[in-house]
């Protein structure tokens, strides 16, 4: 009889003990925190207002507003690296980041190697000058002269359209568009072909008297969009999803306006 009662005590203790260890355990994975999110992020950070650093600080412009704000309503922290403009699409097919924002258009030979998001921004290009020119009134007034461009750029394939219409056409490609801009006041080139809002920009924040647009702003359908690697729906639905919310909810608005108004 006691060793009956032993062993049935025996047995209850150890039910005890398993349940307290499973209580346990249940509440330990409760209370272990989600592990954050990070949204790996790629831009070439010479392209104001839309990506730039100013003394080595921390990334400001539209687009990175924006992607920060876009992960932000996904739950994700944004983390940004810089990189040349001809890295970017090679960075997102061999996985290097989750999306690429820097001012890049949507076109077809980009959708061949990247998906994008919906547009989030109607771009177009313009023609500037120094100030002092006087023969320069729109793009075709370029024929024959030495054009500045950023490469791999909608602004680079505008150019060279010129060059193919007067082989004499020089057309000289920069890494980064504000090299272009200075070799421009320097006397070295005639024009540059580039994006409106930003060279706008550069002239408003850097060379007032010195540079000057000049014609219609041109290739108005441009858009700019979010890139992911291509086939990764997962991603490019986050971008989109969070681009969605903050265009409802007044956010895109708030940073258009810091930007361009």
């Amino acid at each position: 009889m006691k060793k009956s009662t032993y062993i049935i005590m025996a047995g209850l203790l150890i039910m005890g003990l398993l349940v307290g260890i499973g209580g346990c355990s249940k509440k330990t994975a409760e209370q272990q925190p989600q592990k954050e999110k990070i949204l790996r992020v790629i831009t070439e950070a010479g392209f104001a207002p839309f990506e730039f650093k100013e003394n080595n600080d921390e990334f400001k412009g539209f687009d990175m507003d924006l992607i920060r704000a876009i992960g932000a309503a996904e739950g994700y922290k944004v983390e940004i690296s810089h990189m040349g403009f001809e890295s970017l699409i090679p960075a997102l097919k061999a996985g290097k980041a989750d999306c690429s924002i820097a001012g890049m258009s949507i076109n077809e030979e980009r959708k061949k190697s990247v998906d994008f998001s919906t547009p989030y921004f109607d771009a177009g290009l313009i023609v500037a000058v120094s100030e002092a020119s006087k023969d320069i009134t729109k793009l075709d007034d370029l024929m024959g002269k030495r054009i500045g461009c950023q490469v791999g750029t909608i602004g680079a394939d505008a150019a060279n359209s010129v060059k193919a219409k007067d082989p004499k056409t020089e057309v000289v490609v920069f890494d980064n568009i504000g090299e272009a801009f200075m070799e421009m006041e320097k006397g070295g080139l005639d024009g540059v072909v580039n994006d409106q809002a930003v060279t706008a920009y550069y002239i408003m924040t850097t060379a007032q008297g010195k540079v000057k647009m000049v014609g219609d702003v041109f290739s108005a359908q441009d858009q700019y969009g979010i890139a992911v690697k291509k086939g990764n729906a997962e991603m490019l639905k986050v971008v989109n999803d969070g681009l969605a919310k903050i265009k409802a909810n007044g956010e895109y608005d708030k940073i258009y306006d810091k930007w361009f108004k």
